[in-house]
């Protein structure tokens, strides 16, 4: 298994911060490491239950991943993404703070069978990833919503 955790300040209001990111779909925005997202049914609307079909790159290698939304809640969103090597996990809590979200996000990766031998040797690797979230999500949130001067905290 294998753990990262960023927090980020953005400088948009809460619900609309959560109501962004409850959309999966726009992973492939703030995150470096996927390719693609987009709903695993066309139609259905961003509520718990709701799942995508993830395409990253990771070390050179394409992985896709269905990812599901497992909790969704006013100030905290769960992912859950599985295929036969892993399970990640994304999970985003958020706070209100001086007018701007605060938000705590943690990656989790659990590897299957053999795969789990090389969990060690990839913390530096999903560190780095955890820095392109930390850069990009801001971005991302500033340019669905306009400017807004969102950093890093």
């Amino acid at each position: 298994m294998v753990e990262v955790e960023r927090t980020l300040t953005l400088h948009h209001p809460l619900p609309d911060v959560v109501a962004y990111l409850a959309d999966f779909s726009h992973a492939q925005e703030w995150d470096p490491g996927t390719v693609s997202c987009r709903p695993a049914r066309a139609g259905v609307p961003v509520a718990k239950g709701a799942e995508w079909l993830n395409v990253s790159t990771f070390r050179g290698r394409r992985t896709e991943l269905r990812y599901r939304l497992v909790r969704f809640e006013d100030q905290r969103l769960t992912f859950v993404g599985r295929n036969r090597t892993a399970t990640s996990t994304d999970d985003l809590t958020f706070r209100e703070e001086n007018g701007a979200t605060l938000l705590t996000y943690r990656a989790r990766i659990d590897f299957h069978g053999l795969a789990r031998l090389a969990s060690p040797f990839l913390r530096g690797e999903f560190e780095h990833l955890g820095d392109g979230v930390a850069r990009r999500m801001p971005q991302a949130v500033d340019s669905h919503f306009g400017s807004g001067g969102g950093s890093t905290g």
